[in-house]
């Protein structure tokens, strides 16, 4: 029997069986349906895409998978380049993994270990309410979102602000000498609520953990590749540590990387083996995996994504102009992502079948109702999805 996510399986409603998918479209034995956001973020080039099966059918025929430990091979090297020539400033170097969870996991690994590598005894780390980085525990510490981790409230170390920058400065001012980094999800923070904040902030957030030493890591697990309208919300802001995953592989194998700068890299780089990084999942720098997101990043690039993702905002901002209804707290847009936010979560109990009748696979959750579609979709298809959105109301 499976085990569903995030839900009471002894009352859970039975999920859509998807028989086979296209492009945008998701198809179960009796509907056609959009795909309103990507699964879970992750489709960016929609399903089936013929680039994508092609360089993982063609990798399959030579080898699936080796181990990166004490092997190396040509797909995991040039990924390894390609995104040290993609990635801003000097984010070089590359730690892969099979999940953004456990790439969060490394990324808080490699700054406490940068720090005590270097005879420091930093024992804190800042992050921000309603932040959400994964599921494994050192991700759900640096969470801050109780509708997921209510189980595990302990939470020793961990300093939570709201992304307002006298709380930024407040935060710093009392816990300087003991942060060793602070995490966030840049601009966009996606499962704690799809909330949206000022790049103020985090041009704050650099200036502060440069004057006290302090390592600055980027979760953009959600927020790559363009999410938020930006490449990478890095080219604005860039941190000392960057964790990519979801869109990565374009969504088509799990995969992803936690990205050092060379501060950091050297840091590591030492005679002493007690220096060394020591972690290793077995499925990090899979084959597959690196081929798919080779042939992902040249998609986006070759074909402009950032003008799709333009067009996107555009369109949503155009349908959404003017919406309002007295159960509505706030109507949020950015990028290729659109948030309801309601007062009442009981405002939404029934929506995601409202929108499967109509043709639109939805995932509303709490109080948000929301769509992060594939940057492949047309225009009529948006704006469908955009007016089940606004007729459920």
């Amino acid at each position: 029997m499976i085990w569903y996510p995030y839900e009471q399986m002894k009352t859970m409603k039975q999920p859509y069986k998807i028989i086979d998918a296209d492009g945008v479209y998701l198809y179960t034995e009796d509907q056609k349906l959009i795909d309103s956001v990507s699964s879970w973020w992750c489709m960016i080039h929609g399903y089936k895409h013929p680039v994508l099966t092609k360089a993982i059918k063609d990798q399959a025929d030579r080898f699936s998978h080796v181990m990166l430990g004490g092997l190396t091979h040509d797909p995991v090297m040039k990924l390894s380049e390609k995104l040290q020539e993609f990635l801003p400033g000097d984010l070089d170097y590359c730690f892969f993994s099979d999940s953004g969870s456990v790439a969060v996991e490394v990324a808080l690994k490699m700054a406490l270990q940068f720090n005590t590598n270097r005879g420091s005894r930093r024992d804190m780390v800042l992050s921000l309410k309603n932040a959400y980085h994964g599921d494994t525990f050192k991700a759900m510490e640096v969470g801050d979102d109780e509708d997921y981790h209510f189980v595990f409230k302990e939470k020793k170390g961990v300093v939570h602000i709201p992304t307002e920058i006298p709380a930024l400065e407040e935060a710093f001012a009392n816990y300087h000498d003991r942060f060793y980094c602070f995490i966030v999800e840049p601009l966009l923070q996606g499962a704690g609520g799809m909330r949206m904040y000022d790049l103020s902030f985090l041009q704050r957030a650099r200036e502060l953990c440069d004057e006290y030493d302090v390592l600055l890591i980027f979760d953009e697990v959600a927020t790559g590749f363009g999410r938020t309208g930006n490449r990478f919300v890095a080219d604005r802001v860039c941190p000392d540590i960057l964790v990519l995953g979801k869109a990565l592989t374009g969504g088509y194998i799990g995969h992803a990387v936690t990205v050092a700068n060379h501060r950091v890299f050297q840091g590591f780089y030492s005679d002493d083996s007690r220096h060394a990084l020591m972690h290793g999942p077995t499925f990090m720098g899979n084959a597959l995996a690196c081929s798919a997101a080779l042939a992902s990043i040249e998609i986006f690039e070759k074909e402009n994504y950032m003008e799709k993702i333009k067009k996107i905002e555009a369109i949503t901002r155009r349908e959404m102009d003017g919406f309002s209804d007295p159960r509505i707290k706030e109507v949020r847009i950015m990028g290729g992502c659109v948030c309801i936010e309601v007062h009442d979560s009981q405002t939404l109990k029934g929506f995601q079948q409202y929108a499967y009748e109509r043709g639109v696979f939805s995932r509303p959750f709490l109080n948000y109702m929301y769509a992060m579609v594939p940057y492949v979709i047309g225009e009529e298809d948006l704006v469908k999805i955009l007016s089940v959105m606004k007729a459920w109301f």
